[in-house]
């Protein structure tokens, strides 16, 4: 499972756990970006990212945005998403899912729930 896995959240107090969890992956390298916007920009100049972890809702660009974006890079078409989010909507997780995500955790999460799904993830990918 060799490659980066990037984190876009904009709160320290979310990435770290998670930078901590998804660390213990196996040739994986954890890259944490406070932006959606810094994220699309290193999505654009990077060929090994393995995975996005994201938070939902971020200043400027939202992790639906992230998504649309990601989705229509051809490099990505497959790449594994997982979104991180607070919102309490019931129409949420069918909106993630039908714009590419892969899963959807709600706010409060474990961090080692989602080491364990990025990892079946990247082994399907």
């Amino acid at each position: 499972m060799p490659g980066t896995v990037l984190i876009v959240e904009d709160s320290q107090g979310t990435a770290i756990p998670l930078e901590i969890a998804l660390g213990l992956l196996k040739g994986v390298q954890v890259v944490i970006l406070s932006s959606a916007t810094a994220a699309l920009d290193l999505l654009a100049m990077k060929n090994d990212v393995a995975a996005l972890v994201t938070d939902l809702h971020m200043p400027n660009i939202d992790g639906y945005e992230l998504i649309r974006r990601v989705r229509q890079d051809a490099r990505y078409l497959k790449l594994p998403i997982i979104v991180i989010t607070g919102d309490s909507n019931p129409d949420t997780p069918g909106r993630l899912s039908s714009i590419g995500a892969n899963a959807i955790f709600a706010k409060p999460y474990s961090p080692y729930e989602i080491r364990r799904r990025l990892e079946v993830l990247l082994d399907a990918s």
